[in-house]
């Protein structure tokens, strides 16, 4: 159970870490991921603004249910639960016919719009104030082929052939109200003038008006009809507001407001005069039934009425019972029931089919009534035979009376339909815009949005790159190699300071030496310790000579040798530096000294050492540049001269210190490190990968030289770094940059 604590207690302390290193990493990055982040928020604001704005069109109609049908149908349709009539008429405005006569009428598949500068053209149109009527913008920069305000095209007629359909054209501006009229690839179709009317090779056009600079060009395109109705049927919003609650809001969206209050009204328009059309022409067609079943009626009536007064005179007037009368109060409201069923039953034949379920609703009233009425019969036949006689007679003329009279309210009640012209929906509010409140853009969403997307590419990038960078951030991950670290070297942002000032060639003694100029730097005191255990490490090494070396350029060797040089020759012994990278060695720019007579010189015997060795501002060191680059480097110090100045400087010093060439790079340090009696590398905070530093452990051992450690420079202080190697410092010291 202990076991199984600790286990999960270590899982648990590597997740805190991981999630802390991570918090870390992007702290070390805030800089840029604010900056991008901004950037992309600029970005937002600048699309928000430069956008031109999106307005929407409102409108309201409402549908009231119906009455009942024509001739009174209501009670069976009822029966059925049919669902709320907006969703056949929400259909029925977004049908091609109503969009379609809207498209007609307005000329909605004809768009003409001026050609804008890119980007900035509809910003600075739409702030433009014309100081006088019909007034446009002057041409910005004389670029007059743009146009920059108040521009305006309008065309009485244009026709095109099929082929020219859904292509843009240009309309150039001209002098004097002249235009120019060309396609995709600026072949001239026409050239006019504004009123007048042009016929030519299948090209109808007439310009009503024309308002716009010399050299200014619209864009006109003229979409088939089908793709335009299309477009406006996508474009146009129509939904019931609230359930059944029979109020349907339309909603239209453009950048021209004026132009979605005008489609939004026409489309309104149309749909409420379809609708009065359609229960005008529904009227219509129940009048003429109507007036073709009064005269058969009318008759049945006089007939009825004729044969009860024939019966009366020839029994000279006999009275209904009570009982009879009953009775055929009953019976007149049900074959009055029946026979108006039977004409809706006619009626309804010419509108659906027998399976249809109003048509088999009806039916089934029929049958309910018949099976009443049957009944009754049956009563009718316990009463005297005369009394029977006259119940039916009687019963014949009410109930044609009833009919005649339900039939000739219900034709007067048509005809004022039909004369009225009202249907059953009216529109209550007409399109309008708040001018105030575009739709679009959202400008404060779109700010928010983009810097979210700002700070997610920007923490995807950190994240990124330090999924690339391999490069060591911990000394641990060294000595897991087996390789101990000597020291861990601070950054030092003064360093970097002294590296980008320029100096005199004249300027002698360690202008440029850190150790003498800052020595309480944290980077000099992370040195001190470095010179410690060096003091330790080479008591037992074969002779004084410290190699120093790296794995690749620009891991700092060079500052390490000459300030730990400085920091032994401050102990009190005497130290010699040699510059032996005779390739690209800079060391003499750091002593302010020139390059001639130095390490290559001396092998060549082109000078003497004495002359060659140059005292510094620092007591105890001296310094031996590289010297004029010979052609080979390698070969002078596989030379005899090359060991014999090594006995010699050896001999008269306490300590040695070799700055050498990259040891990946070129074989002058394995040369070197074979006649060293300690070897040092120096690897980079960030630039040596845990790899490179194994391969050259690997090079080392290969060539017979014993690595004795390595120096772990350029550390810089690091959020992400918080619970590793190098946490707590010593010093009162603020130090941040990106490379010594």
């Amino acid at each position: 159970m202990q076991s199984a604590t600790a286990v999960t207690s270590h899982h648990s302390d590597d997740t805190d870490l991981d999630f802390m290193a991570l918090v870390g990493t992007l702290l070390d990055h805030k800089w840029l991921i604010g900056g991008i982040s901004i950037a992309f928020m600029a970005l937002g604001a600048a699309y928000s603004v430069l956008t031109p704005p999106i307005y929407q069109a409102t409108a309201l109609v409402q549908v009231e249910p119906k009455k009942g049908d024509m001739l009174g149908f209501s009670d069976v349709g009822s029966l059925l639960g049919k669902e709320s009539p907006t969703v056949t008429e929400i259909e029925l405005i977004r049908s091609r016919i109503t969009i379609g006569t809207a498209v007609d009428n307005l000329n909605l598949d004809l768009d003409v719009k001026p050609k804008r500068f890119p980007l900035l053209g509809d910003f600075i149109a739409r702030r433009f104030k014309p100081t006088e009527q019909e007034a446009v913008a002057a041409p910005w920069l004389g670029l007059s082929s743009f146009a920059w305000g108040g521009e305006e095209l309008k065309f009485s007629e244009l026709r095109l052939p099929t082929k020219l359909l859904g292509q843009e054209l240009t309309l150039t501006a001209g002098n004097g109200g002249s235009f120019t009229l060309s396609d995709q690839d600026e072949a001239v179709l026409l050239e006019g003038q504004v009123g007048r009317a042009y016929d030519s090779n299948g090209i109808k056009l007439r310009v009503e008006q024309l308002r716009a600079n010399p050299g200014a060009t619209f864009s006109v395109v003229r979409s088939p009809r089908l793709s335009t109705i299309l477009r406006y049927q996508k474009l146009l919003d129509v939904a019931e507001r609230g359930k059944e609650s029979g109020i349907i809001g339309l909603a239209l969206e453009s950048p021209r407001p004026a132009d979605a209050i005008q489609v939004l009204n026409e489309v309104a328009r149309i749909y409420v005069r379809q609708n009065i059309d359609r229960t005008s022409a529904e009227a219509a067609q129940s009048l003429a039934f109507l007036k073709g079943q009064l005269p058969q009626v009318r008759k049945d009536v006089e007939q009825a009425e004729a044969a009860l007064n024939q019966f009366q005179i020839r029994n000279k007037t006999i009275d209904i019972s009570l009982e009879a009368k009953a009775i055929l109060d009953q019976i007149v409201a049900l074959d009055a029931s029946i026979s108006e069923l039977k004409m809706q039953q006619a009626e309804i034949e010419r509108k659906f089919t027998p399976q249809h379920p109003v048509y088999r609703a009806l039916l089934t009233q029929l049958a309910e009534l018949t099976e009443r009425q049957n009944e009754l019969a049956k009563k009718v036949e316990s009463l005297p035979t005369t009394q029977q006689e006259l119940l039916s007679l009687t019963r014949d003329l009410k109930v044609s009376t009833e009919i005649y009279t339900l039939l000739l309210n219900k034709y007067q009640e048509l005809d004022v339909m039909r004369a009225g012209t009202v249907g059953n929906v009216r529109l209550i509010d007409t399109a309008d815009v708040d001018l105030r409140s575009p739709v679009r853009p959202q400008k404060a969403l779109i700010i928010v949005i983009a810097t979210l997307l700002g700070a997610f590419i920007a923490i995807a990038l950190v994240m990124f790159r330090k999924a690339l960078n391999r490069g060591v951030t911990n000394p641990n991950d060294l000595e897991k190699l087996g390789l101990p670290v000597y020291a861990a070297i601070p950054f030092s942002t003064i360093q970097k300071e002294l590296d980008q000032k320029t100096f005199r060639k004249d300027q002698l003694g360690g202008a440029r030496l850190l150790a003498m100029t800052h020595p309480s730097d944290p980077a000099i005191e992370g040195l001190r310790s470095l010179r410690t255990s060096l003091h330790f490490a080479m008591l037992e090494a074969a002779n004084n000579r410290l190699m120093i070396s790296g794995p690749s350029p620009q891991v700092g060797k060079t500052f390490v040798s000459a300030n730990l040089a400085a920091v032994v020759a401050h102990s009190g012994q005497r130290v010699l530096l040699v510059d032996v990278d005779m390739r690209k060695g800079y060391l003499h720019k750091v002593f302010g000294v020139s390059v001639e007579n130095g390490l290559s010189d001396v092998l060549a015997k082109n000078c003497e050492l004495t002359a060659a060795i140059h005292h510094t501002a620092v007591d105890n060191l001296h310094f031996l540049g590289r010297g004029q680059v010979p052609p080979n480097p390698s070969e002078l110090l596989m030379h005899a001269n090359f060991s014999a100045f090594l006995e010699q400087v050896s001999a008269l010093y306490d300590l040695v210190i070799l700055d050498t060439p990259p040891f990946l790079a070129v074989t002058d340090a394995t040369i070197v490190g074979r006649q060293s009696g300690t070897n040092l590398i120096v690897a980079r905070f960030e630039v040596n990968s845990v790899r490179e530093v194994e391969l050259t452990m690997r090079r080392y051992q290969q060539s017979g030289i014993e690595l004795k450690g390595a120096i772990f420079n350029g550390i810089e202080k690091r959020s992400s770094a918080k619970y590793g190697y190098g946490a707590y410092s010593y010093y009162n010291y603020d130090y941040k940059s990106d490379s010594v």
